[in-house]
């Protein structure tokens, strides 16, 4: 989890903070956000093929389990967040309501549900590859999670994740160019997840594939034009994100080697502007908040990989403060377009997940 004392500075740096001195402060602003959408059925968006009249349902019947937060993948890592504040602060007041929202969700019916709606003619692509990468982060925590309750879901859960890791195995060799995008059809952001839920579950095939994969399509590039970033609805950096994830796949010392030719981080001074968020009621410029959130972690996770002694930490750590407090700025009830996922990007955030046990 993040030292205590970066929290305090976002109490300083923010005012009104969303982490006034305490983990559990921020975790049950955040916790709130997700259970407050995570059965809330409508309003949604939902991305469904329609093969006939019967395909015709309202969302709680198509995915029982993840119907909620206007999305599905929202609604996935809306759960995540529940599962990641559950197991972290067992004894917090909001515990019981994350456990009690979980267990509504993730029975043996509602997710072989589930794995039968992924799994259906005319699907191949859905939520991929974001969605599926939430959806193994999910499974991810309930691997970590030593509880007998947390047993249960996991077990029912593995059927959804068996099928949808065999999407991106038979989806990967064929994958011939990136997507780098700042959305969600971004491919470095999903491979840095989808790897770590491989190291959790000890999965060495799908480890070695993502591996493999991960350096045919990002291992020789350079010069990363940071500088065109943002674009007006991302919430996630293509370069950064791409950083973070090498840094998952080449061992310490080749990630030396690449990072000066991909990426030019000072040794000194300001580096990278947060991004500017003019309205927050606006479903896509929105993003711009979960964009100041992500960077944070990936800049965190870059920092990771690097020397004690590396002079471009100091610069790192700056940025990803001021990215961070500009984020979480932003984590507020007020607005759906935001309040339905930005507590899940702030949660990765604010308790490292990102850089925990990814190496």
């Amino acid at each position: 989890m993040k030292p205590l004392n970066i929290l305090l500075a976002l109490a300083v740096c923010c005012g009104a903070s969303h982490a006034t001195g305490a983990p559990e402060v921020a975790m049950d602003r955040f916790a709130t956000l997700a259970l407050a959408c995570v059965h809330k059925e409508y309003p949604n968006h939902i991305s469904h093929s329609l093969r006939s009249d019967d395909d015709v349902a309202p969302p709680r019947e198509l995915t029982p389990a993840f119907y909620g937060c206007l999305d599905w993948h929202s609604s996935v890592h809306g759960h995540w967040l529940l599962a990641r504040v559950a197991r972290l602060y067992p004894e917090s007041e909001y515990a019981p309501a994350a456990r009690a929202a979980l267990a509504q969700s993730l029975t043996a019916d509602n997710l072989a549900a589930e794995a039968a709606y992924v799994s259906a003619e005319g699907r191949r692509s859905f939520e991929r590859p974001y969605g599926i990468a939430w959806l193994l982060q999910l499974a991810a925590e309930l691997e970590e999670w030593d509880d007998p309750e947390a047993n249960q879901w996991r077990g029912a859960l593995r059927p959804l994740a068996s099928a949808l890791v065999q999407r991106l195995v038979d989806w990967l060799p064929n994958l011939t160019y990136p997507v780098r995008s700042g959305t969600h059809s971004q491919t470095a952001f999903a491979l840095g997840l989808a790897l770590d839920w491989a190291r959790i579950a000890g999965d060495d095939r799908f480890e070695s594939l993502v591996i493999a994969r991960a350096k045919v399509l990002f291992g020789e590039d350079t010069a990363c034009p940071l500088h065109y970033e943002p674009s007006g609805a991302d919430f996630l950096s293509p370069c950064l994100a791409e950083a973070d994830l090498m840094r998952r796949v080449f061992t310490a010392t080749e990630f030396a080697q690449w990072l000066p030719a991909f990426l030019a981080i000072p040794e000194q001074g300001a580096w990278l502007d947060p991004a500017v968020v003019s309205d927050r009621s606006d479903p896509h410029i929105v993003h711009l908040d979960g964009l100041n959130l992500s960077r944070a972690w990936m800049l965190e996770g870059v920092a990771s990989a690097l020397p004690v002694d590396d002079p471009r930490r100091a610069v790192i750590a700056a940025t990803a403060l001021a990215h961070e407090v500009a984020g979480l700025e932003g984590v507020s009830p007020e607005h759906y377009e935001g309040s339905h996922w930005l507590g899940s990007f702030a949660t990765y955030l604010v308790t490292g997940r990102g850089v925990e046990g990814s190496r």
